[in-house]
């Protein structure tokens, strides 16, 4: 940690890190800061961030009058830095793999962005004080969610930072956008029925009409108890042409909600559920 400097400077705002593939006169760069007043893009030659982890979460950002969900890792090094990668990205998938076999959120770690072929940037995590590769086996069927909660359980008593909006994406490295941008941090509440509604294919209309008949626009507008029911009706709807109605609502009790209760994450529980009603033979219709 970088002693701290008395006396005038700049605000102590994070520094973002958006990550892509940039080509620059020869050069290849796997992340850039952007800078609005000049309305240019500078790309990072440093490959690696070395720091200390202290939280990820989702953040969603409208573009084009659609969701586009970012990962933010929080990291505290020199500065407070927050590199952000679009969800369904290979680096993010990368670092959730091997973060996810991380068991000491205190030591510092090194964040690599390794550009790969085509636009892929790929994500290499290291123990600082070792210099040894954190390693985990590609998945692509990996259960993102799961991994996701899991390592916010393991950075819970990490240091926290509650920015403003302002802070959030101040302009000086807020990348360029064709159409103004709403940036929030997603509740746990809005995420919870997001990827519920992802993992079962759930049509997104059907829970905007559902909403409306609440008078809410959010699931976090909604008291925790409404919320359960829907992610229920939401599972037990995509089980409708897989096993009995009744089979359906008596096996998501006691298989859900009893992983639940035992202190499985719900994602988990649910997928793992989903996964013994895709295994039952006898469809609802030779019944």
């Amino acid at each position: 940690m970088a002693e701290i400097k008395l006396g005038l400077g700049n605000p102590p705002l994070p520094i973002y890190l958006y990550v892509k593939k940039v080509e620059l006169n020869g050069q290849v760069y796997g992340w850039y800061n952007f800078d609005v007043a000049l309305d240019k893009q500078t790309p990072i030659p440093q490959r690696a961030l070395t720091g200390y982890i202290s939280e990820i979460q989702l953040t969603d950002k409208e573009f084009k009058g659609k969701d586009n969900l970012k990962l933010d890792i929080f990291i505290l090094a020199d500065e407070l830095y927050v590199v952000r990668s679009g969800i369904e990205t290979n680096f993010t998938k990368s670092f959730l793999l091997a973060a996810s076999i991380v068991e000491d959120f205190s030591r510092p770690l090194t964040i690599v962005a390794n550009p790969g072929e085509e636009n892929v940037v790929f994500c290499g995590l290291y123990d600082a004080l070792t210099k040894t590769k954190i390693r985990r086996d590609w998945d692509a069927n990996a259960d993102w969610a799961g991994l996701l909660q899991q390592i916010q359980s393991r950075l819970f008593t990490r240091p926290k930072y509650d920015l403003d909006e302002d802070e959030r994406d101040r302009p000086v490295v807020q990348p360029p956008s064709p159409t103004p941008a709403k940036s929030n941090t997603v509740h746990p509440q809005d995420l919870r029925v997001k990827q519920v509604r992802i993992l079962t294919n759930y049509p997104v209309d059907l829970i905007k009409e559902w909403l409306q008949f609440q008078d809410a626009s959010a699931p976090s507008q909604l008291p925790v108890a409404v919320v359960d029911r829907l992610v229920r009706d939401i599972c037990l709807a995509w089980a409708a042409d897989k096993v009995d109605s009744n089979h359906a609502a008596a096996s998501y009790q006691q298989q859900v909600l009893g992983a639940i209760a035992s202190g499985t994450t719900e994602i988990e529980a649910i997928q793992q559920w989903m996964n013994y009603v895709a295994g039952l033979v006898t469809p609802v219709a030779s019944r």
